[in-house]
């Protein structure tokens, strides 16, 4: 099935015709608000990483001011009191200054690239835990459309039973009690088909909640059964790798940032060296038409050093943190090892079992439709009683509706075990 299908716009939203489960997931890695936050975090990170890095550069300022003394300040000067200073004053600054060294904007520098792996990490888990949301909601949307499906089937061949026997009644050769056991069975089967059709409602709108979906619009989902059996099938002698999994390689990140964080701390003895420079035009004039014609300038340069000597303890304090938080991460990823161990034989366990009871509800559906049309004809040819049909069609009815669950509940469990072993990738 082409991706062609995925063209259709509305007057805002794209939607899907007819998607399959890849189209969905694809849909939701675009659409889902999420999955959008994710990758605008990313550009929000570059961003500010950008903006700590400018500090780097030289920064050059500008001021400008002008001033009216309505009263210039007098000085007594040998005993006589002398004016000093103008009615009129007014200076253009320029500044220059560049960072030699200084620790924030080393720790910017030296980390851009990690942070930047750590925003893609972050939108990689969230991606993962999108796709795994949006397929365990497709087959449970998938498993509703199959009790419908089933039931519609069902509702069709009492439907046939019920007319056998009506007419058998009429003909006085069963009692009417056959005829009111398939009345019987008929609502219970209208019931149970309206309770799924409207659980198949709820369960559309939560998959588009996930896809980001418009609300307003149909989302008519296909599958090919076929090729989802042909896709349960998972290797269970895999071991899972505590390195393949998104959340081992977040902490990882982290741990890296944390260490880089303890050398931040560490550099706090180190004095931070700045370069200073400065051009001042300086106006002075008694009159104000007169300001700007005389330049009295000013200009220098210096090297600041500044070296914090005593801060009570502060700077040991942040060190002492920095190295238990990054002991404090080392723990983290030992007890991810621990939880990937127990989710591993979790997932195993459930894909091993739902295995078995898809491959034995598999032959229990081809049985007891076998034994559904022998029957039918017995009843039919009068050697049957109807008990026995009714029997037959329920376990027809129960059959094909486990079936089909254990194949969803299986593909969800290989969702789960893929997981597990950081196989799941998007």
């Amino acid at each position: 099935m082409g991706y062609n299908r995925l063209l259709a716009q509305t007057a805002n939203d794209s939607v899907l015709i007819t998607p399959d489960l890849q189209q969905c997931i694809q849909y939701a890695l675009k659409h889902q608000p999420t999955s959008q936050q994710a990758t605008i975090d990313e550009k929000i990170i570059e961003y500010e990483i950008r903006s700590k890095l400018a500090d780097w550069y030289p920064q050059v300022n500008l001021n400008y001011n002008l001033q009216h003394n309505f009263q210039v300040q007098t000085s007594i000067i040998g005993g006589n009191p002398i004016k000093l200073g103008v009615d009129n004053i007014s200076a253009l600054q320029f500044g220059l200054s560049q960072q030699i060294f200084n620790r924030d904007v080393l720790l910017a520098a030296r980390t851009q690239d990690v942070v930047r792996l750590q925003a893609r990490q972050n939108t990689a888990a969230t991606r993962i835990d999108v796709a795994a949301n949006v397929s365990k909601a497709f087959y449970d949307v998938l498993a509703t459309r199959q009790q419908i499906e089933v039931s519609q089937e069902n509702i069709v061949r009492i439907s046939r039973s019920l007319q056998d026997a009506t007419n058998q009644y009429k003909a006085g050769v069963a009692d009417k009690t056959d005829y009111k056991r398939a009345i019987i069975s008929l609502n219970n089967s209208k019931a149970f088909l309206k309770s799924s059709q409207e659980s198949l409602k709820a369960k559309e709108e939560y998959l588009k909640y996930l896809m980001g979906y418009p609300v307003t619009q149909q989302l008519d989902i296909v599958f090919d059964s076929l090729q989802m059996e042909r896709e349960i099938q998972m290797d269970t002698l895999l071991i899972p790798d505590l390195k393949n999994r998104i959340e081992y390689k977040q902490l990882e990140t982290r741990q890296r940032l944390l260490e880089a964080s303890l050398k931040y701390e560490r550099w706090g003895f180190l004095p931070s060296v700045a370069l200073n420079g400065n051009y001042n035009m300086n106006f002075l004039n008694e009159s104000l038409g007169k300001l700007y014609h005389t330049n009295y300038p000013n200009s220098f340069a210096n090297l600041t050093l500044a070296f914090p000597i005593f801060q009570g303890g502060k700077r040991i304090a942040q060190i002492r943190s920095a190295e238990w938080e990054l002991k404090r991460g080392e723990l983290d990823i030992i007890d991810l090892g621990n939880s990937v161990n127990s989710q591993y034989a979790q997932a195993i366990a459930a894909y091993k079992s739902n295995y078995a009871n898809y491959v034995s509800l598999r032959e229990n559906l081809l049985l007891s439709q076998e034994v559904y049309d022998v029957i039918q004809l017995q009843y039919r040819s009068g050697v049957k009683t109807y008990l026995e049909v009714i029997v037959a069609q329920t376990d027809l009815r129960t059959s094909q509706l486990t079936y089909y669950n254990a194949l969803y509940d299986l593909l969800a469990a290989k969702i789960d075990l893929q997981r597990s072993l950081g196989l799941l990738i998007y």
